[in-house]
């Protein structure tokens, strides 16, 4: 069946780059096999994959029917459709945006789309802002450069639901992927308008908006800062320095060799700013200058990684919960200080990030609203409070892997506002004789020491993903009393959604979306998730431990380690 498949595709494809691929590859049977046995499947993060020829690569074709099911779902459910696209650096990005806006156009539905390449809160916006029914951001975050994808919004900015996500499918998985699409001339469809670059108005009102999350806005002329920037050859460059620039810094030396978007991102294999290697040249930068900050953001631009001096001239790499809760504490004592803290404030985070924010957050009289893990989860709960009149409410939405969103006029990580609302953090605690660092020592100082780790056991082979689901199962048929020598006191199943006290017995429901995930809860404030990957044959354990310093914090990690590995060996 592959073999035929392939066969077609030698026939119906006109591009030479395509055709080429397809012909290198015409007696290697495994190399066939790999491209067409299968589909990239769409999911509620729409697609990604490996660029190249066939059905399971990322291409021209693949795309189209993407987005000749999308159209078809939008029909089906709007009178008078439109989409707002965009697209980062990543190879053929822009391509992909072009293409996907020619099929919406040819089925009728008006496209709003980005002139250049722009980041993902930029996408986010625009929907928004042009009321779209849906939005496309053409991108693979952080993945290697051999990778692209498309990624779905619904009309509120946020990542399109499930349930959208699997009418899409359905409707793609009617179409013939040469046959049953439709495709209008790019020119000829910007001619009659339906094809129409999103304006100037849309980004300045972008930008306003991000301007208007400062809470200190005479902050960098009071307390003036040196930083490095790098946009690891993504989309973030134009807008970061736009914004700060606005906001009046404007010493900003940007890493040469990552300043220009390269889909190529030949100075890092994952252009990631959770990954070391991605910040090397950054730090090496922020060294020789002796700047106050490193600041780095991912391809598209919704993720941000930084690093600060320690109390030792040397600079060190702050994590992502490390961000977070640094942002929790200083959002909420300035609001509260300036007198623009709401009432019933709200900090939401992912369940799998630091249990110190929520302490943190509860010392200033902030709720925390734990939700799944994927940053549209907390997109839906803004949109839950502002369906409620209660948006003003959200301070600030975190998740340890670096994203972070403070407003709700984006609803997807944001790492424009992000890298604002750092630099301001950096500005201030320097204009008041601290920094960073030694901000975050003092919370340790007075809630306790937080180990924060994710460790990943895999599972290879075609036996892989059988064995983690006997794992887990298991994990439900034979419930954990102890974990090293720490008791439960209490577990969080999120496929039966039950949370249950293991002192008193009683049970509780837990108001999310299912999902194979188990949390435990032990003696001391201890905190252990456990999350399999639905797309890779791993299962990551999320630990949150608190020790009395660093070194007592280890100490209970290798204690509890004697449980899970056992466990999930």
């Amino acid at each position: 069946m592959y073999m035929k498949e392939y066969e077609r595709w030698l026939g119906e494809v006109k591009e030479d780059y395509l055709l080429a691929e397809l012909n290198e590859i015409k007696s290697d049977d495994e190399r066939i096999k790999d491209r067409f046995i299968r589909s990239l499947e769409f999911g509620t993060a729409g697609l990604r994959g490996v660029l190249g020829a066939g059905t399971y690569r990322m291409n021209v074709y693949t795309v189209a029917k993407a987005t000749q099911g999308l159209a078809n779902y939008l029909l089906s459910e709007n009178d008078k459709p439109s989409v707002a696209i965009s697209y980062d650096s990543r190879i053929r990005s822009d391509e992909f945006a072009k293409i996907a806006a020619q099929v919406l156009a040819a089925n009728g539905i008006h496209v709003y789309l980005y002139a250049q390449l722009m980041p993902v809160p930029m996408l986010s916006f625009a929907t928004r802002a042009t009321k779209s029914d849906a939005g496309i951001m053409v991108t693979a975050s952080h993945n290697p450069a051999k990778y692209n994808g498309y990624k779905v919004y619904g009309p509120d900015g946020c990542q399109m639901t499930s349930e959208s996500a699997d009418k899409v499918l359905a409707e793609i998985n009617k179409l013939d992927i040469f046959a049953d699409i439709k495709k209008v001339d790019f020119d000829k469809a910007l001619s009659d308008g339906v094809i129409e670059y999103t304006s100037d108005e849309v980004i300045e009102k972008y930008y306003s908006w991000v301007l208007d999350q400062r809470m200190r806005k005479d902050i960098f002329s009071k307390s003036p800062m040196k930083m490095v920037y790098s946009p690891l050859n993504g989309a973030g460059n134009i807008p970061v320095r736009t914004v700060l620039a606005r906001a009046g810094l404007t010493d900003i030396s940007v890493v040469p060799e990552q300043e220009k978007p390269d889909g190529n991102f030949p100075t890092c294999p994952y252009p990631n700013p959770e990954i070391k290697e991605a910040m090397a040249l950054g730090l090496e930068k922020v060294k020789a200058e002796n700047a106050d900050i490193l600041i780095a953001t991912d391809p598209d631009c919704d993720r941000v990684g930084i690093a600060v001096k320690d109390d030792k001239g040397e600079y060190v790499l702050i994590t992502g919960n490390q961000v977070g809760i640094l942002l929790t504490d200083y959002i909420a004592k300035t609001r509260k200080e300036l007198g623009t803290l709401p009432k019933n404030p709200v900090l939401v985070k992912s369940l799998v990030s630091s249990s110190l924010a929520d302490a943190v957050a509860a010392s200033h009289g902030v709720e925390t609203i734990n939700v799944l893990t994927g940053f549209k989860y907390i997109g839906e709960t803004i949109k839950k409070l502002e369906e409620k009149g209660e948006k003003d409410r959200f301070i600030l939405g975190f998740e340890e892997s670096y994203g972070y969103l403070v407003g709700t006029e984006v609803r997807d990580k944001d790492a424009v506002v992000a890298t604002l609302m750092i630099s301001e953090m950096a500005a201030y605690y320097t204009y008041t004789g601290t920094s960073i660092y030694n901000v975050l020592q003092d919370i340790y100082a007075k809630f306790g020491y937080y180990l924060n780790k994710v460790d990943s056991y895999e599972f290879e082979g075609l036996s892989g993903m059988d064995k983690m689901a006997r794992i887990m199962q298991g994990l439900r048929d034979k419930p954990l009393d102890v974990i090293g020598s720490y008791k439960v006191v209490a577990r969080e199943d999120y496929k039966t959604l039950v949370h249950r006290d293991e002192i008193t017995g009683e049970e509780k429901h837990i108001d999310l979306p299912n999902a194979n995930i188990m949390v435990y809860f032990l003696d001391g404030g201890n905190q252990v998730i456990v999350r399999p990957s639905g797309t890779e044959p791993k299962i990551k354990v999320y630990y949150s431990l608190k020790g009395k310093d660093a070194a007592d914090a280890a100490r209970i990690k290798d204690d509890i380690d004697t449980t899970m590995k056992s466990v999930l060996r």
